[in-house]
């Protein structure tokens, strides 16, 4: 599977939005710009977009309120040891209260994975950053253990950006 995200202003997305009514996107929305997504298997793509294959996914876009994208660099070396962290993770975060959907996902054309939630709103995924799920999902961050702690894995900081519906 494949997913596509166009960035971009609210206009702009709109009118995507209205070119391809056949097709299932979804509109997701801050204060600086616009995002379109287009999860396929095998169709074609958006154009102007960031394209991914989807490593992991649970969950649909449809009931999910509010994303966070956490956008990882990671070095061509780097990528086999992170992308088995992420296919070997505890999938904690399923459980937790107000938890929609994931997709961890391998970029196509650049260096940027993307580890993107949904949730039924902001304060759900306040509540995750706080759980005891949480702390032992991120536990061996920081350590000996940690992959941020490994050298050649990340060539520069990650960030994260949220939307809402």
């Amino acid at each position: 599977m494949q997913l596509y995200k166009w960035t971009g202003p609210q206009d702009q997305a709109e009118d995507l939005l209205e070119s391809l009514s056949n097709a299932e996107l979804t509109l997701l929305k801050n204060d600086e710009e616009s995002v379109v997504l287009y999860e396929t298997d095998g169709g074609p793509g958006l154009k102007a977009s960031e394209a991914y294959e989807v490593l992991n996914a649970v969950g649909e876009f449809a009931e999910g309120h509010y994303a966070v994208f956490n956008n990882i660099p990671v070095t061509d070396e780097g990528r086999e040891l992170f992308e088995s962290r992420f296919q070997n993770r505890a999938g904690m975060v399923e459980k937790e209260p107000g938890f929609v959907a994931i997709r961890v996902l391998r970029p196509l054309d650049s260096d940027v994975y993307v580890i993107l939630t949904l949730w039924e709103d902001k304060q759900s995924f306040l509540d995750w950053q706080q759980s005891q799920a949480y702390g032992h999902a991120h536990a061996k961050r920081g350590t000996e253990e940690g992959i941020d702690k490994r050298p050649n894995i990340f060539p520069r900081s990650s960030f994260v950006t949220s939307y809402t519906k």
